[in-house]
């Protein structure tokens, strides 16, 4: 069996390799391609953190991938990483393993990061240059590596973090790579940013309606477990537009769940990113529209990575070999 390692992956260049697939993953969701089993949650709440398991397999593969993610959201206090996990990629032909990729989270944060820009540069106004980005983890960062990587136009970022000292670590971080600012007022970020990105895994609203003006595009990330919210309930009933990645779980345990379950939103507002990129459903219909794009993550995407990652490195069709 072979075991790709996480440096080994880290050298490819994924975040601009990956995105026709990540896109494509998205669209194999509304075109009848993507066989998605519901997902498996396992919270630790004493532990403040949670394990997800996401399979799935897109008709015509070569493989089908098991992933397994973990988000322990203490560790950046001990120095570490709050992702972790790996995909295993099975052949769909035989069923021999053909590789474990042993990332420790770095796939699904890319994919995630890849995702999130594919579906803000998708719904936001043709105008937007100021991005904000709530929230200064891991994945905070690679939603502006992504779109910078893959905008078509000048962009200029804004930080938001609970402190000063972690907005400044992200702006140290990335300032030779983007014109980028930190701030701890979430308020006046959300005021005059064109399109905003969430990317925290608060279990509380940050993000109040009466910020918000019209014509932005939030893409909300964080929401991807029970419990967690981060715009006001009142932001997505007034949204204009509301898209999804798969409304099942949007609905379920997404950024939207709260409004569902309080009856202000019905399934039949939420327009799946998918067809939207496919042009089989209209996007933003005007420069004045509210649009929120909610994302809890789905196993197409960890399907597109991991089948680029192995036709990068000629492992498609080859199930034996040593680690790498």
């Amino acid at each position: 069996m072979i075991v790709v390692g996480r440096e080994k992956l880290a050298s490819l260049p994924l975040l601009t390799l990956a995105a026709p697939a990540i896109r494509d993953a998205y669209i194999a969701v509304t075109d009848g391609r993507a066989n998605l089993p519901p997902v498996g949650y396992l919270p630790l709440s004493g532990r403040n953190a949670d394990c997800h398991i996401k399979y799935g397999y897109i008709e015509g593969d070569p493989i089908f991938v098991v992933k397994i993610a973990s988000g322990f959201y203490d560790n950046p206090a001990k120095g570490l990483p709050s992702s972790n996990g790996m995909m295993v990629a099975v052949s769909s032909e035989t069923g021999d393993v053909v590789a474990v990729l042993d990332d420790k989270g770095l796939l699904t944060d890319l994919r995630t990061g890849i995702g999130g820009a594919i579906a803000t540069m998708a719904l936001w106004r043709k105008n937007a240059r100021s991005i904000g980005i709530v929230g200064t983890g891991t994945q905070a960062r690679i939603q502006i590596r992504a779109l910078a990587a893959l905008s078509d136009r000048p962009l200029r970022f804004t930080v938001w973090g609970r402190s000063m000292e972690r907005a400044n670590a992200v702006l140290a971080d990335l300032v030779e790579l983007v014109p980028i600012a930190a701030t701890t007022d979430l308020e006046m970020l959300c005021r005059q940013s064109d399109a905003i990105v969430t990317t925290t895994p608060s279990k509380e609203p940050l993000i109040r309606s009466d910020w918000i003006a019209p014509g932005t595009h939030i893409t909300a990330m964080g929401a991807d477990a029970p419990g967690k919210q981060e715009l006001e309930t009142a932001l997505a009933a007034r949204a204009d537009r509301l898209f999804v990645d798969l409304a099942e779980q949007c609905l379920d345990h997404g950024e939207l769940s709260a409004a569902a379950r309080a009856g202000l939103i019905s399934a039949n507002r939420c327009v799946a990113l998918g067809a939207v990129l496919s042009g089989a459903a209209e996007g933003r219909c005007s420069d004045r529209d509210i649009t929120i794009a909610d994302l809890t993550g789905i196993a197409t995407q960890d399907i597109a990575i991991a089948r680029t990652v192995l036709d990068e490195l000629g492992l498609l069709g080859h199930p034996q070999g040593t680690t790498a």
